[in-house]
């Protein structure tokens, strides 16, 4: 059986505030590995995994300026990101949709093409059921608009959510996604039409492409958390000139030709996380020391950690972390004269709940101690 990684969901990208990444040194990238992604605040992107010629894969990143495309390297300042999926290996898992059998695809959409080549292989038993399906896919478009993001705060609603509903709910977020990013055409011709908001490319209409379809879209795991939005697909021209999130159901996106559909069943869905907590919590001689770590699998950046005296938060002290690897910790020496007497004193790591951990992993974010001064 196949696994598939979820570096946080698109559910958790498209309501912001995402401060947790993942590292490029952390995707293996031996094989034919499925995936991709969002690069980082700092330069807004798509990531594409595409397999090279060496029999491995390439991550490519696509540009939110202007659609260009570069591969992916250690140290090149792009290589933390906070949103991305990833298979394993799935060499032993690829299974090649006889084409011929899904009949003419010209101007079919894609999503129910993809649908219905699952449908033919597991009626003929090729392929077991799995909760996601990867896919891999060349095709020529009469057609494509794509797009790539360039802005990945989309909202605050997972922290308002938590105190208030809002009329700007989630289910808003999810639909008006993609009218938030850029949008690019590439067509035979130029529209040259001053009022269109879509850029035009240029005529690279043959794509390489990677992605996956969820069974359950609903549960935004790879997918924009919508009924029926099961086809998740990112890209790029065959000429390396563009790359992109492939905005298939778009009504300026017609399909032309499908060369190649690879399906991969992927069984077997982990979820990675970050996990801070509070630990070594003592008091002496007018000093608090204690420790902060991260026994998660995702780094985490500008980290608050609050000092609370007395259970008086108005008048806490706090402090921030930049960056917080995964397996890392910090320890502090904080000068805290008290007056004589009892007291009792708190650390609290992400006291605002912006770090997106389950409620079972934020049980040791914080420790109590009682002390007398």
């Amino acid at each position: 059986m196949a696994d598939l990684w979820i570096a946080n969901t698109v559910a958790d990208l498209i309501q912001g505030d995402v401060r947790e990444h993942l590292p490029l040194e952390r995707i293996p990238l031996e094989g034919d590995v499925l995936g991709l992604g969002t690069t980082t605040s700092i330069d807004n992107g798509e990531l594409t995994f595409l397999s090279n010629a060496g029999g491995d894969t390439t991550i490519w990143k696509c540009q939110a300026a202007d659609g260009a495309i570069r591969p992916l390297r250690l140290g090149d300042g792009s290589s933390h990101f906070p949103y991305v999926c990833f298979s394993g290996d799935a060499t032993a898992v690829r299974t090649p949709v006889d084409l011929d059998a899904l009949g003419p695809v010209r101007g079919q959409p894609l999503q129910a093409l993809v649908a219905a080549a699952i449908r033919l292989e597991r009626e003929r038993g090729r392929l077991p059921e799995a909760p996601v399906y990867g896919v891999r896919l060349q095709a020529h478009w009469q057609s494509l608009v794509i797009t790539v993001a360039s802005k990945l705060c989309m909202g605050v609603q997972r922290r308002n959510a938590a105190m208030a509903s809002s009329e700007a709910s989630e289910a808003t977020a999810s639909r008006s996604i993609y009218q938030l990013l850029q949008h690019f055409r590439l067509a035979p011709v130029d529209p040259a039409d001053p009022s269109d908001p879509i850029r035009y490319l240029g005529r690279s209409l043959h794509w390489d492409c990677c992605g996956f379809f969820d069974t359950e879209p609903e549960l935004g795991r790879v997918t924009v958390p919508v009924a029926g939005a099961h086809l998740h697909l990112h890209g790029c021209s065959t000429d390396l000139c563009h790359g992109g999130h492939l905005h298939h159901e778009h009504e300026g996106s017609r399909l032309a030709q499908l060369e190649r559909l690879v399906l991969y069943p992927l069984e077997r869905l982990h979820t990675l996380a970050s996990d801070l907590g509070v630990a070594d919590l003592a008091y002496s001689e007018a000093e608090l020391r204690f420790r902060v770590y991260n026994r998660g699998s995702m780094d985490v950046s500008d980290v608050g950690v609050a000092v609370v005296i007395d259970d008086c938060f108005s008048s806490h002290r706090y402090l921030r972390l930049p960056w917080l690897a995964a397996g890392a910790e910090e320890r502090f020496r904080l000068p805290l004269p008290l007056p004589e007497g009892p007291h009792q004193l708190e650390v609290i790591a992400d006291p605002q709940r912006e770090i997106l951990e389950a409620e079972a992993l934020q049980r040791n974010n914080r420790q109590r101690l009682e002390v007398v001064a």
